[in-house]
């Protein structure tokens, strides 16, 4: 029996260019992770210090406490936001630096290190970094396993990256739990507009991965092909929610597809739930069964309105730009939110994308202004820019981001700090 704690770091997005929400929640790709390592016999200890807003001093006592063998830290705020994590990697940094010596072994798992795992170790200053979906390795390193695919580590002077980013078949995950505690302190309804929160909400992941490869979305070294977990295993881990009192959850998949089953399956449980999807892939009995089931928030990627501006994000769009717009409308009569995701590329005219964004305002549809897009290293935009991610990608990506734009993201209200200087803060 192998002792394994789990830690989701208690994030700090000051000077962060992060894109995603600020709020905590469930660390699935460690919950995913402890619930098979339990199965298979190990102790484990899930740490969440952003849930639980600890400071480094109160994880290192539960970890004193506890008598590690391993420690995995992530390096984004849960799976939900692995395709836009923080660039800089200051708080992992820190919470690695102040438990080192707590476990004969330190291992890192996330975004940063399935791209540039090299680059990870060394800033992180880990025993190993797991690349790709983290939950097989981290049982298999507990097993006792050490060379095998999907593993970065030292290797006498030098650092061996020992094959690529792995992925699991996750069709087959069974329904997790989460401790009542940690459920209770879930507050925060991710993306949910229409109403304040009476009680906790949740994220569930229905399906992995995205059917689609539009250029400027960091998937592919992570969560990459689509699958899909059988709906009575969804709402049997839904039915655990509901049992500890959640009234509101949130789809954490890449693209939340058409699914007459799960959606009759929440049809019949009474919760609120918001997705991200493509409102072009949605007919309308579907969006009528959508709106049936509890959706009351829908975050629909559009990005661009123009066909070429589609067409140089690789879309693979099939609708004109008036018939999304008629298609996000119609969702609009059955769900209280709709969302249209734009991204700002040269392809769109500004006054052009402001007259739609009322025009789509009128119609009660909420269309953001255009967001500088981040050439995440990983992404094929990063890729058409720079080539394969080196050890300096993300710095290149962060460097150029700034150089590009004046004016960032609706989340960021001051300027993002370079990346070097957050990450210099630790070594200070």
């Amino acid at each position: 029996m192998t002792r394994i704690a789990l830690i989701n770091p208690n994030w700090d997005f000051a000077g962060s260019i992060y894109f995603g929400c600020r709020s905590p929640h469930l660390p699935l790709e460690l919950g995913i992770s402890g619930h098979l390592l339990k199965a298979a016999g190990h102790k484990t200890l899930l740490l969440d210090a952003h849930m639980f807003d600890l400071s480094l001093g109160e994880i290192e006592a539960e970890l004193r406490a506890f008598g590690p063998d391993q420690i995995v830290i992530t390096t984004a705020p849960t799976y939900l936001f692995w395709r836009c994590a923080p660039p800089e990697l200051r708080l992992p940094q820190q919470l690695a630096r102040a438990v080192r010596d707590l476990a004969p072994t330190l291992i890192a798992v996330g975004p940063h290190g399935s791209t540039t795992p090299r680059t990870a170790l060394k800033k992180l200053g880990v025993d190993i970094i797991v690349m790709g979906e983290c939950e097989a390795s981290l049982l298999r390193l507990a097993n006792g396993e050490r060379d095998f695919p999907g593993l970065c580590f030292p290797d006498g002077a030098s650092l061996r990256v020992n094959g690529g980013p792995q992925a699991v078949e996750f069709k087959n995950q069974p329904a997790l739990d989460w401790p009542e505690e940690m459920i209770r302190r879930h507050h925060h309804h991710h993306h949910r507009f229409e109403a304040d929160p009476l009680a906790p909400g949740a994220e569930v992941e229905a399906s992995r991965g995205c059917p689609y490869n539009c250029t400027f979305c960091a998937k592919e070294n992570f969560r990459n092909a689509y699958r899909r977990r059988p709906a009575a295993v969804i709402l049997d881990e839904i039915d655990g929610l509901r049992g500890q009192g959640i009234e509101y959850l949130y789809f954490i998949d890449e693209i939340f597809l058409p699914n007459a089953e799960l959606l009759e399956g929440l049809t019949a449980r009474g919760l609120k739930f918001g997705v991200q999807t493509r409102i072009d892939l949605w007919k309308s009995d579907m969006l009528a069964q959508l709106g049936r089931a509890g959706c009351v928030s829908i975050e629909a990627g559009i990005e661009s309105l123009t066909v070429e501006g589609r067409a140089a994000l690789a879309k693979n769009c099939k609708m004109t730009t008036d018939q999304l717009a008629d298609r996000l409308v119609e969702a609009r009569h059955h769900v209280p939110f709709v969302q249209a995701n734009l991204i700002e590329v040269p392809e769109d005219d500004d006054p052009v994308v402001q007259r739609w964004r009322r025009t789509m305002h009128d119609a009660g549809v909420w269309a953001n202004d255009p967001v500088p897009l981040y050439p995440y290293p990983g992404s094929p935009d990063y890729r058409k820019l720079w080539g394969e991610p080196d050890d300096f990608a993300w710095e290149r990506a962060h460097r150029h981001y700034l150089q590009m734009f004046n004016q960032f993201s609706d989340v960021q209200n001051d300027r993002p700090v370079p990346l070097d200087t957050l990450e210099r803060q630790v070594a200070s």
